[in-house]
């Protein structure tokens, strides 16, 4: 019997609340540079591994690669086994985004049923993706994104197989912060014009699970913030690839002022 979103949201909230107090001081104290909070063990080990085992393969996925990111995604979720959907709603259950959004003192959180840039990611060995910001709006350009939500099931993922997730908190230029993408550790980080973020090279033959979420809002999280494409950028910036991509960036923005939907729809939702 799969476990429903309703039953899973109760355990994520259990979690959280658990350790409501120690997430809050971890978002409030990384909120002036990119507010972030992550948490361990978030589900039964046993449901975390399901998860994981019932991951579609690399075959039944879509490949992202190009000169910006190197992935998999799916999103199309009646395609794939049921708990998937049910884990990933799960996240947008009421019980679950109040809690989330208490953690992080924002106020009218919403979560994105059609998973516009949501679903499930798979990297795989030379996999990456390379230091960007997301999309500042939903689909329809009427939302603000405001917290991406990252929950890994892949087993034993350590520091040293890559595919983890790059803060760049103090700018392009310094270190980034990295957060593992340890099984069954959720990360939960903050999106705005600041929030430049990565995922390095995967060096192992493994492959790097994770549901992904996000929250949205009728207001932006910083009052500077404004309007922009999924901007990406070189590691530390500078050099040939940082030039080509800031190109990119410039064309696909002019394009969006014209077509604010883009000269074509994104087509990463799900289609129910």
């Amino acid at each position: 019997m799969v476990k429903t979103r309703h039953e899973i949201s109760l355990l994520i909230a259990e979690k959280l609340l658990s350790q409501k107090e120690d997430l809050k001081k971890q978002f409030s104290e990384s909120k002036n540079e990119i507010g972030y909070f992550y948490i361990d063990n978030l589900l039964p080990e046993e449901l975390c591994l399901k998860i994981y085992e019932n991951f579609p393969k690399l075959s039944e996925a879509e490949l992202r690669k190009d000169f910006r990111e190197y992935k998999y995604i799916a999103y199309q979720m009646n395609k794939y086994h049921a708990l998937l959907e049910e884990v990933i709603y799960a996240f947008q259950e009421d019980n679950v985004v109040k809690l989330v959004s208490e953690i992080c003192d924002i106020n009218q959180a919403l979560p994105d049923k059609n998973l516009y840039a949501g679903g499930l990611s798979l990297m795989s060995k030379d996999n990456y993706l390379s230091t960007h910001l997301d999309n500042s709006h939903d689909k329809d350009r009427n939302l603000w994104r405001i917290l991406n939500l990252l929950y890994y099931v892949a087993p034993d993922w350590t520091l040293e197989n890559g595919g983890n997730l790059e803060l760049w908190n103090k700018g392009l230029k310094n270190d980034p912060k990295t957060i593992i993408s340890k099984f069954n550790r959720l990360a939960v980080m903050a999106t705005h014009q600041n929030s430049w973020h990565s995922v390095n090279k995967v060096t192992t033959d493994k492959i790097r699970c994770c549901v992904s979420n996000y929250y949205f809002s009728e207001t932006p999280l910083l009052e500077e913030d404004r309007f922009h494409v999924t901007t990406f950028r070189g590691r530390k910036s500078g050099g040939l690839k940082d030039l080509l991509l800031k190109f990119d960036n410039s064309l696909r923005s002019s394009v969006r002022k014209v077509f604010k939907q883009g000269i074509r729809e994104n087509p990463h939702k799900y289609q129910k």
